[in-house]
């Protein structure tokens, strides 16, 4: 299912690189976790765990990705994390659980929606990690939601 939402402004802890594939994401949460590791980040109560799919189209690979955490409290950027605010967003979004290898159906799904009821993409499609990898190795038990920013028409 479908559904509107807003995604609030919030302050992030941020790495964007050039990756080799879209598999590869975990390289990103590696070099966040490694450069923060001593500066006892404080998580936001919603953290909004979630990667930015910054190209235009889907590549296989050089894919431009960035990961962000809703963090509280003032940090100092280091060589690879950025700390800065984002803005408000309204999105077209769908929860769904279980493996990563659904996600390109849901993807279709979202996309489908938005051109079906009257508004169209105003960004980068994003996904919220509500149960990654992190919090379990049964693909089963992950929860993740696509989220495309859109706009009236």
């Amino acid at each position: 299912d479908v559904i509107l939402k807003t995604i609030p402004e919030r302050y992030v802890a941020s790495v964007r690189k050039i990756i080799p594939a879209y598999d590869q994401e975990g390289m990103l949460w590696h070099t966040m976790m490694s450069e923060t590791a001593e500066m006892s980040l404080q998580q936001a109560e919603n953290c909004y765990s979630l990667a930015v799919f910054h190209d235009e189209e889907y590549k296989e690979n050089d894919v431009d990705v960035e990961i962000q955490i809703a963090v509280k409290g003032n940090y100092t950027n280091t060589e690879n994390v950025v700390f800065k605010t984002v803005p408000e967003i309204e999105t077209a979004s769908a929860i769904y659980k279980g493996s990563y290898e659904q996600i390109t159906a849901v993807n279709h799904a979202v996309a489908d929606w938005v051109r079906d009821n009257k508004y169209e993409f105003s960004g980068p499609m994003f996904c919220i990690y509500h149960v990654s990898p992190a919090q379990t190795s049964n693909q089963d038990d992950l929860v993740t939601e696509v989220c495309y920013p859109i706009k009236r028409k």
